[in-house]
């Protein structure tokens, strides 16, 4: 019975696996099939890193299932690869399985977002138009003067700025936010010349608000002319840049101090983000891990050193969210070199605030690991290797101990039971010479007879030990046969045998047909059953066939009601030449279920008997159809 969590993973449509504590696939539910494009056969004992866009990749492998094992769940979003080659981005959710306290493998949920992230990445660019807009509106005093100076028009940004309403303040001249200095060397007047000899008018410099407050700003005045070229008045911009000067001054200051501290680090890249994750300094240990000048990366934001996919994840932007919630962020990953080749990167960035606790950007510390990682990786794989290594060895050692184990006792017979008829023979024929040489011609039959049947045992036994061997040399070839036929021919080959005994045989069979080898089934069956009429009792002996399907198997039991089999011997009765009775008393050879294992093997089933001494032994085997699909067929 399959258990009911797998018949649950079975239908479900997400992606299921399982792992070992090694990071190898021991199980995969239909859905993971379809999405990896993989077989089962295939995804299972392959190592879950396969499914990375890089194969090889076993250091971000390892390291997301160490964060799953450490945290008790790991989720993360990235790509994947399929068994063709192609991409799909997925959800990976890693859980580790425990028993008794100690990690035995590990859960694994994936799921295809590829539309959801999709869905998202036009999402984000909306929203990031539409913020813009925002913060736009916000953020900028925006309003119009007429020719003369007087303002016209006025915005939310300009009152947030500024401090007047809109009622307050249309009409009046634009020099009210002007500084008495300023007025007093006409500069209202200046910057509209100015504006309109040029086109515009930009500057930085301080203002007035309505309560007499200072404010630094940044202002762009620009001449508005119609389709006759006539000047018809002035849009005016300002932006309140206070804090970002005051920020500017501190982080200054800062960079003096930063840069007095860090700048011969060579081991470590440092250097300082702006509050957006604008690269503002840049010390020689970045300049030699990451490969850039100072003028060239200064004023870029810091994105720049992500895989592709991260960027896709937002996981920059993300970085910076955290480290401002918590005040760092630190991890391990892939990072970028300028020639665009990776290296595994220990990172720590750690939010900065100014001594009046407002926060103005980040620092950010890189360490190249890919040294000590590829030093991890070549251990790894030459774990891998032994691995691989041991399992072939540990196979060839079994072979070898079974060929070894079939070579005893090949020797045992061929020292023994070989031996033994030749020894009859040539004992009987002494005694046949001896009589002749005396005159004497009584016994000479019955001493003829005993070394015929002697012969007759030899050329048995090595009958027998000739098709054993053959097995290993012949190939299975699966044809469709009828059960009603095969029982029959192996009735008609035994009818002799099963007239001698006066054995009742029946057939109980709902199968009407299988797939396997013709010629080795039949001998099979032949074998077991010649087996039971040697060992029924002598009155009403009985032997039943049976033939049924269980769980996608064919399973086949021949049944006597003879003397049984001791629980002690129920593990010898296929070795080859084993016998549990004399050959007086039960004449045979020891090879018939050894053969009848053989033959059940390559077809890779299962045979096993069942008895109790006096009340007669069942021979169960199963025939593994499906298995059998990879062999030669008719």
């Amino acid at each position: 019975m399959i258990p009911n969590y797998q018949l649950l993973f079975e239908t479900l449509g997400e992606a299921i696996l399982t792992l070992d504590r090694d990071g190898f696939i021991l199980y995969a539910n239909p859905a993971a099939i379809q999405l990896t494009g993989y077989s089962i056969e295939e995804l299972v004992n392959l190592p879950f890193r396969k499914l990375y866009p890089d194969d090889e990749d076993i250091v971000k492998a390892e390291y997301e299932l160490d964060l799953a094992q450490k945290h008790g769940r790991f989720i993360v979003e990235g790509w994947r690869r399929r068994k063709d080659g192609s991409q799909f981005w997925s959800e990976l959710t890693l859980s580790p399985i425990r028993q008794r306290n100690e990690l035995a493998g590990f859960s694994c949920l994936l799921r295809n977002i590829s539309e959801k992230k999709t869905h998202e990445l036009n999402l984000r660019k909306s929203e990031e138009r539409f913020r813009l807009m925002v913060e736009a509106v916000r953020d900028y005093a925006i309003f119009m003067l007429d020719p003369t100076g007087h303002i016209m028009s006025w915005n939310d940004g300009a009152r947030r700025l500024k401090g007047y309403r809109a009622d307050e303040v249309i009409g009046k001249h634009f020099s009210i936010f002007y500084t008495t200095d300023d007025l007093e060397t006409e500069k209202p007047r200046r910057e509209l010349e100015i504006a309109v000899a040029t086109g515009k008018y930009e500057e930085e410099g301080w203002r007035i608000r309505k309560n007499g407050s200072l404010f630094w700003a940044n202002i762009l005045l620009t001449a508005l002319f119609n389709e006759q070229n006539q000047l018809i008045g002035f849009s005016k911009v300002t932006r309140d840049l206070t804090e970002r000067r005051d920020n500017e001054e501190v982080l200054r200051q800062s960079e003096e101090r930063y840069r007095a501290l860090v700048e011969q680090l060579n081991d470590y890249g440092i250097f300082m983000l702006d509050e957006k994750g604008r690269i503002v300094s840049w010390n020689e240990g970045a300049r030699r891990i990451n490969g850039y000048t100072a003028e060239e990366i200064i004023g870029k934001y810091f994105s720049i050193f992500y895989p592709e996919e991260d960027l896709i994840s937002g996981k920059p932007a993300m970085e910076l969210k955290v480290a401002r919630a918590q005040g760092k962020y630190e991890e391990e990953g892939w990072r970028l070199r300028k020639d665009g080749t990776r290296f595994w990167a220990s990172v720590v960035i750690t939010a900065v605030y100014s001594n009046k606790g407002n926060h103005i950007g980040f620092s950010k510390v890189t360490r190249d690991l890919s040294e000590r990682k590829e030093a991890e990786r070549a251990l790894k794989l030459s774990f891998e290797r032994y691995r691989q290594l041991a399992s072939e060895l540990k196979e060839a050692n079994t072979e070898l101990q079974y060929a070894n184990q079939e070579l005893e006792q090949f020797t045992s017979i061929v020292s023994h039971d070989l031996q033994e008829p030749i020894r009859t023979i040539k004992s009987f024929l002494q005694l046949i010479e001896l009589k002749l040489n005396q005159g004497q011609h009584d016994d000479l039959k019955t001493y003829i007879n005993k070394s015929i049947n002697a012969a007759n045992r030899m050329r048995e036994l090595i009958h027998n030990l000739l098709h054993y061997s053959q097995l290993n040399k012949n190939d299975v070839v699966v044809e469709k046969i009828v059960v009603g036929d095969l029982v029959n021919e192996v009735m008609q080959n035994l009818k002799t045998a099963i007239d001698a005994s006066r054995a009742e045989v029946r057939i109980e069979s709902d199968v009407e047909q299988i797939e396997g080898d013709r010629v080795q089934i039949v001998q099979l069956i032949q074998n077991l059953v010649s087996n039971a009429l040697k060992f029924t009792k002598d009155n009403n002996p009985q032997v039943v066939i049976r033939c049924s399907r269980e769980n996608g198997q064919v399973k086949f039991s021949v049944a006597d009601n003879g003397i049984g089999i001791a629980s002690g011997d129920m593990e010898k009765v296929f070795e080859i030449f084993r016998r549990l009775h004399t050959a007086k008393d039960y004449p045979g050879t020891g090879i018939g279920l050894a053969i009848c294992k053989k033959i059940v093997d390559r077809h890779r089933g299962r045979i096993w008997p069942e008895s109790e001494p006096g009340k007669g032994t069942t021979f169960y085997f199963t025939l593994n159809e499906d298995e059998t699909t990879s062999l030669p067929r008719k």
